[in-house]
């Protein structure tokens, strides 16, 4: 039966006639194996969560410059709705 973490269960003490050595080959090469394999996993979530970081601070560089065009263009817009609303120009003879 494992632990709650997926552990497999140790002995706390050696029994009687077992030898200092907790653990035999084989089970220090599945040990090995299986933290391989968590260091396999964690090198390729490392590379997705650079992945992920790269493309938002793309996008987050893409709304930046569309929020920045965006009040560009509403700026414009009220400006050309002031000019409207004033009329045109009236020509004024020079004194």
């Amino acid at each position: 039966m494992s632990g709650p973490n997926g552990d497999l269960p140790m002995p706390v003490e050696p029994s009687v006639g077992e030898e200092d050595d907790c653990f035999g080959e084989a089970e220090y090469a599945a040990i090995n194996s299986m933290l391989d394999q968590i260091n396999t996993c964690l090198d390729h979530l490392e590379e997705k969560n650079d992945h992920l970081h790269a493309r938002l601070q793309e996008l987050l560089e893409s709304n930046r410059q569309t929020r920045v065009e965006f009040q560009q263009q509403q700026q414009q817009q009220q400006q050309q709705q002031q000019q409207l609303s004033e009329g045109p120009p009236s020509a004024k003879p020079n004194p």
